[in-house]
């Protein structure tokens, strides 16, 4: 529609510039007050249109249609007023068929086909004579002879710019129309890995605790105790059942099951504190360099699912980059920043180009497939977003931005509390 009303200025003020050259190049008599009319009613409406439209309604199809039939009945008042159908603007109707091909439904274009042709048939019977002299020779200096170059020059010009804007404007709407398909895709997806993994999930509960109750009772026995070595395999065996216990915990309240483990208060130091803490505790203590540099500290909510979810891509680093990773914490804003960072051999480019696309994994890559599927849609959520690239000097990052508000408020991962 804002397409259709710069297209209607330009028309006025070529028919002001014609009106113009007619009377002083060519000396040829118009019925100017009435054609002064018919621009005023012209221009009046696009004042109406832009003033009603600037609020970005959705526009109807009833409403171009609209549009479109204001520009042929003007169109046709002119034309009537300056020799109708001998007029050599009279090809100028087949802009507006066009612009309706582009814009309208079928039924709906063949509709201003139908009454752009019969405002040519009604021109060629009823139209007030224009006398335009012509060149005995026919050479292109004749007045009509001009005027047909100039219809054809403004058919072209305007068609290309115009048909190109809204081209691009409906690739555009294309565009974002594949996008949400593709989000409710990868919601649906979601859905069905959630039921599935909750329900895994629940199964494995029982196994781990009965697991975690036997280690319990080898620690105490003596015969465990007296052996520093079985010992120490005892104790990484309930190490690693409790990091199996916790990732059933956080596919449970990812799927939006809180088993008790509600977000508490705490600050952005201390949640990062615990994180890192957490996975160290499990994985190699060593193997994680963390930097905060987040400044001066603030409240908010620590959610196990947004703990799980950061750790995903930091199981993801360590798989690529055995020797090391580094987290950092920064603040832009109101966001806290979380930028992970390894030494490994980085994305490949096709995995840039699809970043967060299931299921395009590359074994030995950092947060590669899958995992940073879940890890994009988690923080999408809470407002955030994820970026990844290589290293100049070699190594991958993978770059989370989380609005503040998002984990002030409680509005966790696994819904509102």
């Amino acid at each position: 529609m804002q397409q259709l009303i710069q297209l209607r200025w330009f028309a006025v003020l070529g028919q002001v510039l014609t009106i113009l050259i007619v009377l002083f190049a060519f000396d040829i008599a118009l019925p100017l007050e009435h054609m002064a009319l018919v621009l005023a009613c012209l221009a009046g409406f696009n004042v109406a249109s832009l003033l009603y439209w600037r609020g970005r309604r959705p526009v109807s199809e009833r409403a171009l249609f609209i549009s479109f039939l204001v520009d042929v009945v003007t169109l046709t008042a002119q034309l009537y007023l300056s020799g109708g159908a001998s007029n050599p603007f009279i090809f100028l109707y087949l802009l507006q068929v066009i612009l309706g091909a582009v814009l309208l439904q079928r039924h709906t274009t063949w509709t201003i086909v139908a009454i752009t042709t019969a405002c040519f048939v009604a021109l060629t019977h009823f139209h007030r004579p224009l006398a335009i002299p012509l060149n005995e020779r026919g050479s292109i200096v004749d007045p009509y002879a001009i005027g047909v170059l100039i219809c054809f020059a403004l058919n072209a010009i305007l068609l290309v710019v115009f048909v190109t804007r809204i081209s691009r404007n409906l690739r555009a709407r294309d565009a974002r129309l594949a996008d949400m398909r593709q989000h409710a895709a990868e919601a649906e997806h979601i859905v069905r890995m959630g039921l599935l993994a909750s329900g895994a999930a629940h199964e494995l509960g029982t196994p781990l605790s009965t697991l975690a109750v036997i280690l319990g009772d080898w620690h105490r026995m003596p015969f465990f105790a007296s052996d520093p070595e079985l010992l120490r395999d005892v104790e990484e065996m309930q190490a690693q059942v409790l990091r199996c216990k916790n990732i059933v915990t956080g596919i449970l309240l990812s799927a939006g099951e809180d088993r008790g483990e509600a977000p508490v208060a705490t600050t952005v130091a201390g949640f990062l504190d615990e994180l890192v803490a957490e996975w160290r505790a499990t994985r190699s203590s060593s193997a994680l360099t963390f930097h905060n540099e987040f400044g001066k500290d603030v409240p908010i909510l620590s959610d196990p699912a947004l703990k799980q979810t950061i750790h995903n891509v930091l199981d993801n680093a360590i798989e690529a980059s055995p020797i090391g990773v580094t987290l950092t914490a920064t603040r832009q804003g109101e966001r806290l920043i979380l930028e992970v960072t390894d030494v490994g051999h980085g994305f490949n480019p096709d995995m840039l180009e699809r970043l967060g696309t299931p299921y395009q994994s590359s074994k030995g890559r950092a947060g590669g497939g899958l995992g940073l599927f879940l890890v994009v849609n988690a923080l999408r959520k809470l407002g955030g977003s994820v970026s990844a690239g290589n290293r100049p000097e070699g190594g991958a990052v993978v770059t989370m931005s989380l609005p503040l508000a998002s984990i002030q408020t409680g509005d966790m991962i696994h819904g509102k509390h």
